[in-house]
């Protein structure tokens, strides 16, 4: 017997009960994999499934649980790994041919850590060819449809896992975000999505241990949610410099008096669609009638997205591109086009973006010492067509580059600052718009507070059409 509707509870409220044992890990496990059954077949958000290993450590835990004594942080729980993130002994294709039948001999360490607080991994989610795409598809699987319209776009490129998330395949998923690639699903699909300061999650693995634009995050339901899973991966690694003196992740500050900022486009720094901005000012409208005024105000990002562009395209040159020349035919075009913008960039010009960066960094940090959250989109676009390409257009204003429509979200990753996408109030018949909370790292727990304090004013997850189809 499986009840499916366990699939809808908060992971929280699971992590609870499968720790009293009073939900077994075995049957919360069939009954994500009964509704991967019902569901996977329209949205596509699973490359592979690991059903009978899933359910073998289900077992396994519920052992542990009958034994008594300390269990684990996540003990029981299901949860899913975005396919270009390693998992010792199961299929990690990265969207790619390359690796159609590459099964990793280590977990990368996120993954160990989730195992080690007691998680069951329950498959991997898709993504575009090695996390590079606005769709969420690639030669393997795909493309990832939409929850609220199978017409539609997941977003890229933690597609997969957004969409297992909000339909309830699994309460918790791990992301990976460069330019806002948990961010911008999460917005599209109608859940939370955190990234959180780069070092938080030790990547050991990582052949730049000091590059800090990307980082791996988390897809969930709930800000609390998300901040268990968050706890679970978080923690420095002696082989990860990035990772050095940064703090566990804090509990959320719901107290302290806030001062909140807002910016519909940083000031010029990207466009937006009318859409994103009826939205977005609906959004803040109802913040000023529950938490009081905003200022608008935000840090002066004069050249951020250029230096974005520069520092994205040589650090993908240098991972990625030997690759690229000698396997072309075996890639997507845009994932050759992405890493071969890197192909000419000199180190003059690396470090010139360098030095608009570390300018950038100084404004915001100051901009911090009259504001305690910036509130801003989370995307410049809605949910677009799976069939409509890359995004060359936002609103009237032409993009001069396919990862354009990400400068919000990528203009936060350039300075690194923890921040988080949360669903704003939206009716059973609108598509999802996330708004993106920012704070400087030092001030997560007023990042969580505030977005706890929006939760409970409206701000939540809810049930897309397709969880409840026949």
């Amino acid at each position: 017997m499986t009840d499916t509707t366990l699939c809808d509870w908060p992971a929280t409220k699971l992590a609870r009960h499968l720790k009293r044992g009073s939900v077994s890990s075995e049957t919360l496990t069939k009954a994500c994999l009964a509704r991967i059954d019902a569901l996977d077949g329209q949205l596509r958000a699973f490359v592979t499934v690991d059903a009978e290993r899933a359910l073998a450590a289900a077992r396994v835990a519920d052992d542990l649980q009958a034994q008594g004594g300390n269990l684990p942080l996540l003990h029981g729980l299901p949860v899913a790994i975005k396919d270009v993130t390693a998992t010792k002994g199961l299929r990690t294709t990265q969207g790619s041919k390359l690796h159609a039948s590459t099964v990793p001999s280590l977990d990368a360490e996120s993954v160990a850590r989730l195992r080690r607080a007691g998680a069951i991994i329950l498959g991997k989610t898709n993504t575009p060819e090695f996390a590079f795409g606005a769709i969420c598809t690639n030669a393997l699987c795909g493309p990832t449809s939409n929850p609220w319209d199978t017409a539609l776009s997941s977003g890229g490129s933690s597609g997969g896992s957004a969409v297992a998330v909000a339909t309830g395949m699994v309460p918790l998923a791990q992301g990976t975000d460069f330019g806002g690639s948990v961010r911008t699903p999460a917005s599209f699909c109608g859940i939370v999505g955190l990234r959180p300061t780069p070092g938080t999650i030790a990547e050991p693995e990582r052949a730049l241990g000091e590059a800090r634009l990307a980082t791996q995050g988390v897809l969930a339901r709930s800000v609390d949610d998300a901040l268990l899973m968050l706890r679970a991966m978080a923690g420095p690694h002696p082989l990860d410099p990035a990772s050095r003196n940064m703090p566990r992740p804090p509990d959320p500050d719901c107290t302290t008096p806030i001062r909140l900022a807002m910016s519909t486009s940083l000031g010029g720094a990207f466009a937006i669609d009318p859409w994103v901005r009826d939205r977005f000012h609906a959004a803040c409208d109802t913040i000023q009638n529950t938490l009081g005024p905003l200022a608008n105000a935000s840090p002066d990002m004069t050249g951020g997205a250029e230096a974005f562009r520069t520092l994205r395209a040589a650090e993908s040159w240098f991972k990625f591109g030997a690759m690229v020349e000698e396997h072309e035919d075996k890639l997507t075009p845009s994932y050759v086009w992405n890493v071969r913008q890197g192909r000419d960039i000199r180190a003059e010009d690396t470090l010139a973006a360098e030095a608009t960066r570390t300018r950038i960094l100084r404004n915001a940090v100051q901009f911090f010492d009259d504001h305690d959250v910036l509130l801003m989109p989370a995307t410049s676009v809605p949910p677009f067509c799976n069939d409509g390409g890359e995004v060359m257009q936002i609103g009237t204003t032409k993009c001069d580059t396919i990862i354009d429509y990400l400068a919000c979200t990528f203009l936060i990753s350039l300075i690194g600052f923890p921040c988080l996408s949360l669903p704003t109030p939206v009716g059973r018949q609108s598509l999802p718009f996330g708004l993106q909370l920012v704070a400087p790292p030092g001030r997560e727990a007023l990042l969580w507070g505030v977005a706890k304090k929006l939760e409970a004013a409206g701000f939540s997850h809810r049930s897309a059409p397709i969880v409840h189809a026949a």
